[in-house]
């Protein structure tokens, strides 16, 4: 089963998400702070992070950076999910390290394609 870890700190759109993430046969892992996103990510081994970009604790550009940067995680596929959607804001998220861009609301069919798009490229990291 594939493992999503999403990180995000508002209750109507994890509970939102998570909801319609199960019902598509995904396991969902919540983190609700950009440093639990992080240690999630090296305890939990999602197949890919949906990581809100404006969390408490460890803001969701600082918290891509740090998995990024740390060599005992492996290459994750990250999805940003911000609010921002100024001209500058998905390369910003791009630069972080987020291999994709999602503005908010959440359009679930086109977060879905996102997902399912990066999906093959973490199965293949994974078996290398």
């Amino acid at each position: 089963m594939t493992r999503i870890l999403l990180v995000e700190d508002h209750e109507e759109i994890w509970d939102f998400l998570s909801r319609r993430l199960q019902r598509r046969g995904y396991e969902v892992i919540l983190a609700h702070d950009g440093q639990d996103g992080v240690d999630k990510t090296k305890v939990a081994a999602p197949d890919i992070v949906l990581l809100d970009m404006n969390l408490p604790v460890l803001d969701g550009w600082t918290a891509a950076r740090t998995i990024r940067a740390d060599p005992s995680i492996p290459r994750i596929p990250i999805i940003a999910l911000t609010a921002h959607a100024m001209s500058g804001d998905r390369e910003k998220t791009l630069a972080a390290g987020c291999d994709d861009y999602h503005a908010k609301p959440v359009d679930f069919s086109r977060l879905l394609g996102q997902i399912e798009a990066l999906l093959p490229a973490a199965t293949e990291q994974a078996a290398q």
